[in-house]
């Protein structure tokens, strides 16, 4: 009769539990348990973050992030204390189709700064679903290395339902990482389309990653998207397909100058590159930082800023005025009627909303 093969434990193989010491210190379990329990005070995050805490930068995100009335009051006036602290950064957008490579490309750029002495925040928003509202938040798992390296500092938001999946208070991030001492702030976007007009507006440098070999080049992305590029690097440069990347870049350099000069002057470069083998990853840096001086050189990156704090002002009051027509009682209970009223037939869309817009009036 033959042996039954051994069974080797695996990751699912059910332990028995480890029972209480008898030694455990119940005091210091309690006061463990009040100090997660305890909010640290306005002054107390403000101070924190401007030393550098990235517990304090992480928990002053959150309640940027959050829609509690309560957590608002508390992430304005933190953002108001760390403004003047703010604009010392060089804000870069990241975009690209899905299967580009966005976050090894992130992670070997952010290496390649860090080791230049730079401070890198890497803000990374997170697609959420239309049906559950849930996201995977996978960005600190794709980028191990880079999350482990202590000049950086990785954020995932979920996108939620604002603007094209652009998260809701990344603007506000973005002041709260500069104030703690980031001097490179990396804005990756879920992919392409509105996001990348929302990421647009908030950025000094928007660089476009592309793939060859994934079809029409020309054809597979968006028009406006190429426009709003400063520059367009073709990731994946590497083995059987650099032979293809080559041509995608003449291809790509022809249609550049078929387009409006930028009211920068500068004029969008393509660059070829493999995150995965750290190709080109240091030219790219350099021409970023090439269009930084002339930018700052002939005043458009100052034009450029106050043009982006005029959008988030607009943007600003839109989100809070919908914030505010959702969340008063009256227009709940009347929208749970005109809804009910929709499905039956009894109401128009229009009719509904009029009604309910002279109710907040």
């Amino acid at each position: 009769m033959s042996k039954k093969p051994k069974q080797h434990p695996t990751a699912l193989h059910e332990k028995e539990g480890v029972s209480d010491s008898e030694i455990t210190n119940t005091s210091a379990i309690n006061s463990i348990k009040s100090k997660r329990q305890s909010q640290p005070t306005t002054d107390d995050l403000v101070n924190a973050i401007l030393k550098g805490d990235i517990t304090a930068l992480s928990r002053a995100i959150t309640l940027v992030e959050s829609t509690n009335p309560q957590h608002l009051q508390k992430a304005n006036a933190i953002i108001k204390q760390c403004l003047p602290h703010a604009n010392k950064s060089v804000r870069i957008g990241i975009t690209g189709v899905p299967g580009v490579g966005k976050s090894t490309f992130i992670e070997a750029f952010g290496t390649h700064l860090t080791h230049l002495g730079k401070k890198v925040a890497v803000l990374a928003v997170d697609p959420s679903s239309s049906l559950t509202k849930g996201s995977i938040l996978g960005d600190k798992t794709r980028m191990e290395d880079l999350v482990k390296d202590k000049n950086a500092f990785i954020r995932p938001s979920a996108s939620g339902t604002s603007l094209g999946g652009v998260a809701r208070k990344t603007r506000e991030s973005i002041i709260l990482c500069e104030a703690a001492g980031f001097d490179t702030i990396v804005i990756e976007t879920v992919g392409v389309g509105q996001s990348e007009t929302a990421v647009h507006s908030m950025v000094d440098f928007f660089l476009l990653l592309q793939l060859a070999g994934a079809g029409d080049e020309l054809q597979g992305i968006k028009r406006g998207i190429i426009e709003m590029a400063d520059a367009i690097a073709i990731n994946k440069a590497d083995g059987d397909n650099l032979k293809k990347a080559k041509l995608a870049k003449v291809e790509f350099n022809r249609a550049l100058h078929m387009y409006p000069a930028k009211d920068s002057g500068w004029q969008p470069k393509v660059m070829l590159c493999s995150a995965l083998n750290e190709d080109g990853i240091s030219e790219i840096w350099e021409l970023i930082e090439t269009y930084i001086s002339e930018a700052k050189n002939n005043t458009f990156f100052e034009q450029k800023r106050n043009e982006q704090n005029k959008f988030w002002l607009l943007q600003t009051i839109d989100d809070r005025l919908k914030s505010d027509f959702y969340n008063t009682s009256e227009i709940k209970k009347e929208l749970t009627n005109q809804l009910a009223l929709i499905e039956s037939g009894k109401t128009t869309p229009f009719a509904a909303a009029e009604l309910l817009l002279k109710l907040k009036g």
